[in-house]
């Protein structure tokens, strides 16, 4: 089945983050990534599997689910869903990219492009690999493999002067037969990770504050406060 023209209107549930055009017609034959047998976004081996854009109506098929193999998600309801959907679409620069099992409508595979506007290098543009995650259930299939070419010929075909990721140590070896090299003196990953605000609500409405601050907590009890809740 592999690649489709999918609706690129936004009319109705088939609406997709980026034009599904851009994936048809990537040259496999320019990654150093080795298919045994071959198979390519056009042509991903199965005929009942498909790679295509997210669409806004993976909600309703298992792609947040997905996404939960490979990290924290939490509980993203429907409105949460579509209102970052449309942000990342009119923001641009998103290639959320999927691999369907049309069979039974669910998402088996994705991974994530974005791309950053730079002024470095005649002002070019620089794309990260985010996210990649393959259904534990369909191993075997050179997935894996399969989504990562995908988005890394997305991101030369788009122009990108390079493409970077932050992947585990046991994975190096991985990403590194499909094109992605060390480089000496410049292979630190480094985060700094910020603790998420919290609501507190009671009776006279809402406040919020950092986790870091639970005597606020305290106090809003000592002042009996009711039906206080932490979301």
């Amino acid at each position: 089945m592999g690649t489709e023209n999918f609706n690129e209107n936004g009319d109705g549930q088939s609406e997709s983050l980026y034009p599904a055009h851009l994936l048809q017609n990537l040259d496999f034959n320019k990654s150093p990534a080795i298919f045994k047998p071959k198979i390519s976004a056009a042509q991903p081996g199965e005929d009942w599997m498909v790679v295509r854009p997210l669409q806004r109506s993976d909600y309703d098929k298992g792609f947040l689910q997905l996404l939960g193999q490979l990290t924290s998600v939490g509980n993203i309801s429907r409105k949460q869903f579509d209102e970052r959907f449309t942000l990342m679409k009119q923001a641009g620069g998103y290639y959320v990219t999927v691999i369907e099992d049309t069979r039974i409508s669910k998402i088996i595979g994705a991974a994530t492009l974005t791309v950053e506007q730079k002024f470095i290098h005649n002002c070019s543009l620089r794309g990260r690999l985010e996210d990649v995650v393959v259904n534990d259930t369909y191993r075997g299939k050179q997935l894996g493999k399969l989504i990562v070419v995908t988005v890394s010929l997305l991101a030369q075909e788009l122009g990108c002067y390079k493409m970077s990721l932050d992947c585990k140590d046991k994975l190096i070896k991985f990403y590194e037969t499909l094109g992605y090299r060390l480089e000496a003196g410049n292979s630190n990953a480094m985060n700094m990770r910020f603790v998420p605000p919290t609501v507190v609500t009671w009776n006279r409405g809402a406040i919020q504050f950092s986790l870091k601050s639970k005597y606020l907590l305290a106090i809003l009890n000592k002042q009996n406060y009711l039906n206080i809740s932490v979301v």
